[in-house]
């Protein structure tokens, strides 16, 4: 039953996971880790060794690193945090970077003072990053999520030991159900959520425009704009993706993120937004369906974890189609229409880690979740049991949860070892 306690949980969810971040989430958070660790060292260091588990690897040894003048990788990541990174500005650690101190670090790269490590853990965030300066050890490790520090050891000595993630996520997240998240959307005070959505629109709109100007990857949101007939789907995935694909090139604009990522933070707001301004939707209805996309995704991420083989790209845009669906008028059975339609086509898209491709599964994703909107809005979706789907959207999102959670794990480690090029 929904209660003002349940309106107070519902806030806190969002005031935690709706935060900005600089940068892909994991090589931001391996620059946080190792800024961290410097912090504890009198002078700079002389040696790191950085020991990621598979999914770490995957996602950042694509990734170009935001102000570090094109570096790409996990090498890169950790040493412009131990160098020039700022681990009190959390996941904007490298907001502000400095030539002298980029420069110090490129040094640092090039006499390959860094060492990668293949950190075999069942926790698919999880890392360590050592240091020494010559005279004293710090090792740093992170689990679950990205800034979850669960010890701090020096020349032996423990500093710090414990699972932070009581800190890192105190909001109880098994209340989130849709109906809840309807009637939160409905009946918050707008002054309860106008903050955190202002900044939202702002960041993940500039960003935004910046793909959609800059030189990034592909060009992949000009191309949609060229190559696809104008109009509100195409304008909702041309920005999505150009967002994302700034973002994954090094841009050094923020993004408000989503689950600890960007990627869903970009594909969970920005085509809602675009929809709302494309129709003159007023500001209030917007606001209401941003809240309602950004429950939604951390819903179904909840689910499937933070890290996995499975496209974040399809919970987000899944939700941001299914709270365009909440911001025209649709009743609740549509909106269930809406995931339904959605998860019955597209729960199989693999991730093979963050890369500039990524925006090419946020146009993707969009595309078929708007016309899973559509087929909703016509009063038409696909009955339970076919294929994967339950009688009801709830226990879809928990079956497709536990596919991206559990049954794809062996897929995975697949993605994984061959990424590594490990192919026999």
């Amino acid at each position: 039953m929904y209660t003002s306690e349940t309106e107070k949980n519902f806030l806190a969810i969002l005031e935690e996971e709706l935060i900005p971040a600089m940068g892909c989430t994991e090589p931001i958070a391996l620059a946080y880790a190792a800024s961290r660790a410097r912090s504890q060292l009198t002078a700079a260091p002389t040696a790191i060794v950085a020991r990621c588990s598979g999914n770490m690897i995957k996602n950042v040894r694509c990734v170009s690193i935001p102000n570090s003048g094109g570096l790409i990788g996990i090498e890169a990541a950790v040493v412009l945090g131990a160098f020039a990174g700022d681990h009190t500005r959390g996941m904007e650690v490298l907001e502000g970077v400095t030539a002298e101190r980029r420069g110090a670090a490129v040094a640092f790269l090039e006499g390959n003072g860094c060492t990668v490590e293949y950190l075999n853990s069942d926790i698919p965030l999880h890392f360590v990053i050592e240091m020494t300066d010559g005279t004293d050890t710090v090792s740093i490790e992170v689990r679950h999520s990205h800034m979850n520090v669960v010890s701090v050891v020096k020349n032996g000595k423990t500093l710090f030991s414990g699972e932070e993630a009581a800190a890192v996520e105190c909001a109880d997240r098994s209340g989130l159900d849709i109906a809840g998240m309807k009637q939160f959307a409905d009946t918050v005070p707008l002054e309860s959520i106008k903050r955190l959505l202002d900044r939202q629109i702002r960041c993940n709109m500039d960003i935004a425009y910046e793909g959609m100007s800059g030189e990034y990857g592909l060009n992949i949101g000009r191309t949609i704009r060229a190559c696809y007939t104008d109009g509100v789907v195409t304008r909702m995935k041309a920005y999505a993706a150009a967002a994302s694909e700034a973002r994954m090139s090094g841009c050094d604009m923020p993004v408000i993120i989503n689950s600890g990522s960007g990627n869903q933070g970009i594909a969970s707001s920005v085509p809602v937004i675009v929809y709302a301004r494309e129709k003159d939707i007023p500001q209030e209805r917007l606001y209401r369906a941003l809240a309602f996309s950004a429950l939604l995704t951390i819903h179904q991420k909840d689910h499937i974890g933070k890290l996995s083989a499975f496209c974040g790209a399809v919970s987000a845009s899944c939700a941001a189609c299914a709270a365009v669906t909440y911001m025209v008028g649709g009743s609740v059975e549509q909106i269930k229409a809406t995931i339904d339609n959605t998860l019955a086509n597209i729960p199989g898209i693999l991730c093979d880690g963050a890369k500039i491709s990524c925006a090419a599964k946020i146009a993707t994703s969009i595309d078929a979740a708007m016309m899973a909107h559509y087929l909703a809005m016509g009063g038409k979706a696909y009955e339970a049991f076919t294929g994967i789907l339950k009688e009801e959207a709830e226990e879809t999102i928990s079956c497709v949860g536990y596919i991206g959670k559990i049954g794809m794990r062996e897929t995975d480690r697949e993605i994984v070892r061959l990424m590594l090029g490990k192919e026999e």
